[in-house]
């Protein structure tokens, strides 16, 4: 698997390339650039299988450059040293991220991960769908990318009644009664969909509050949603819950 490796700091180039040799033997490393022109004329004249992409690069970002390219026949990994710059869009596409400094058990994972979308040929899609999401205000991301194993479907998050915890799995059940099973935990969706006013009612329940029809008082309290699920709120979260719906 060939990759090119573009960052503005030599130092995290070199510290990359090293933590690859080391614990990603199937990966070699064809190129690295420190700016977007070059890494440009790298991604065309290699044509890598894989790129870790550098999210800041001084006045200029990762989004530039791959908005510069016509074609995306290629993985991304995101790498950055900044926890929200971007970041939210890129979890919105279901694409992976490393923070520096780079942890080697995340980087074998995401390797891992990227290798089998590439045997997949799941790829370009979750880019461009990216790209179109960041010349959006990122507090305003209408669809989410939920991946199942031979698709991803894109789902508004407006579409989307409430998600159940099923262990380490997460149901996605959407306002047309369609149920979507995704191999993530709730947790993941629970910080991701909070900034869009999704509400933790309970360990197990991630609910909009856009679909939530009444308060009842049995049971300790439960929400009715409009499709008429019954969905409890746990002790802790109950005022939460209750000044989130303004009651």
């Amino acid at each position: 698997m060939r990759a090119i490796l573009v960052d503005d700091e030599m130092a995290n180039l070199e510290n990359l390339q090293a933590l690859l040799m080391k614990n990603c033997p199937q990966v070699k490393v064809v190129s690295i650039s420190s700016n977007i022109d070059d890494a440009f004329e790298q991604i065309n004249l290699h044509r890598p299988d894989l790129l870790f992409l550098d999210i800041q690069m001084g006045k200029n970002t990762g989004f530039d450059l791959l908005n510069k390219l016509i074609e995306k026949p290629f993985e991304v990994i995101f790498v950055t040293a900044y926890d929200n710059y971007g970041i939210q869009a890129v979890k919105f596409a279901a694409l992976d991220y490393l923070l520096k400094p780079v942890d080697p058990d995340e980087l074998v994972a995401a390797v891992i991960k990227a290798e089998a979308r590439i045997a997949n040929k799941i790829n370009g899609e979750q880019l461009n769908f990216l790209l179109n999401q960041i010349k959006r205000s990122e507090q305003n991301i209408p669809k989410i990318a939920l991946p199942q194993q031979h698709e991803i479907r894109y789902v508004s998050v407006d579409d989307i009644v409430r998600c159940v915890a099923d262990n380490t799995y997460t149901f996605f059940h959407l306002s047309n009664g369609e149920q979507i099973l995704i191999s993530k935990p709730l947790k993941e969706y629970a910080d991701l969909l909070k900034p869009q006013g999704f509400v933790r009612a309970h360990q197990s329940h991630l609910v909009n509050p856009k679909f939530v029809k009444s308060w009842l008082k049995e049971d300790g309290g439960l929400l009715l949603m409009s499709n008429g699920d019954k969905i409890p709120v746990s002790k802790p979260n109950r005022e939460m819950v209750k000044a989130v719906l303004g009651k």
